[in-house]
Order: structure tokens, then sequence, then C-alpha cells
């Protein structure tokens, strides 16, 4: 059994999540079309809307689990100005990026007082800090479709076609990796480091 999220988490949660999500997917979009691909912008997904860029299942086990995914942005690696392998690398790299930049934001946020000064204001920083780094890991993590396997492409490109190629099967493994607990086993310890660290660099005192 797990906890359901209170109405007031739940109000806190989802602008957090929407945050995360956003400007994970708008970051990829972002250095796709620096580096020549125009896909996401041609399909409107060039955007800080969050609604272009949420998917139902990955929103729900967010809420849930406090890990899932947004609907991927759209990347065409042959538009792309250079070696389409590091040229995914650095496309996929952007969205945790991002997620580890706004968590840093939400922090820099906390040590200038701003949680003092909205309602909930110490939780909302919290739960950004804690969702944005969650997305982060997660999406490292080096199993199709996630970035993380797309990195790994990037940096051994001779098995980038095998790579790809698990992308196929990759929800299902995702899944059972995810159901039988051991995403979790690695998932949780990692971020409760890369949370402490921010929480310092906030003076968070909890």
């Amino acid at each position: 059994m797990f906890n359901l999220p209170s109405l007031t988490e739940l109000a806190l949660l989802l602008p957090a999540i929407l945050i995360g999500l956003t400007f994970h997917e708008f970051a990829h979009g972002w250095v796709a079309d620096r580096l020549g691909d125009h896909t996401a912008r041609n399909q409107g997904r060039l955007t800080l809307n969050p609604i272009a860029h949420i998917d139902p299942m990955g929103f729900l086990m967010l809420v849930l689990f406090r890990f899932g995914w947004a609907k991927p942005v759209p990347v065409n690696p042959h538009n792309l100005r250079m070696d389409p392998a590091k040229g995914m690398l650095m496309v996929s790299l952007a969205g945790p990026a991002a997620n580890l930049l706004v968590a840093l934001a939400a922090a820099l946020l906390w040590r200038l007082g701003i949680h003092n000064l909205i309602p909930y204001g110490d939780i909302l920083l919290i739960l950004i800090i804690q969702i944005n780094v969650v997305l982060a890991i997660f999406n490292l993590l080096p199993v199709p479709p996630l970035d993380g396997s797309k990195i790994l492409a990037g940096l051994f490109p001779s098995q980038a076609r095998f790579i790809y190629g698990m992308e196929t099967y990759g929800m299902i493994i995702l899944l059972l990796l995810m159901f039988t607990g051991i995403i979790g086993n690695v998932l949780w310890p990692a971020v409760n480091f890369v949370v402490g660290i921010y929480k310092q660099i906030g003076g968070v005192p909890f």
C-alpha cells in the first residue's frame, strides 16, 4: 500500500511537478533547436506551457510514487548539425541539467527567505527541489527510453544501434524494474544525497 497525498500536499505537489516536467522537456527542445533540429518548434513543443508536455501516466506516477515522466519532445537526430549520437547526448543531457538548475534556483530562493513570504512556501520549495532532483536522476538511468540510454549511446557510439534497438522493449523493462523495486533501490539513495546537498546550499533546516 502507499499513502495518497493530502489535498494540501497535492495542491503544492502539482505545481512542483509541472515546473519540473516543463523545464525538462523545454530544455531538450531548446538544445535540439540550437543544434539545428526544429522539429519541436514546428510541432509546438518548444514552449513553457506545461499542457504541451504532460504524459498522463507519467504525471500520475510522479504524484503517487514521486518518479515519472513527461511526453518526450520529438527530436530528429539527422537534422542536428553534428554526429547524431553526440548530438543526442547533448540533447538528452539538457533535460536533467535543467531540472538540477531549477532545484538550485529553489534552494537559492529559500536562502533569500522567499519561503517566508508566501503561504506554504517552505513546503513548495522543498517539493520543487525534490521533484526536480528525482526527474534528473531518474532520467539519467541508462534504461531506454530514458535520457540515460541516449547519453550512453553517445558515449559508446559503436553500441548506439543496439541501445536504440532496445527502446522497443524499454517501457516493459522500465516497468519491471520499477515494480520489482530495483530502480527504487538505486534512485532513492542518490536522490536523498543530492537533495541533501541542495538543502545545505539553501540553508534548509530539515
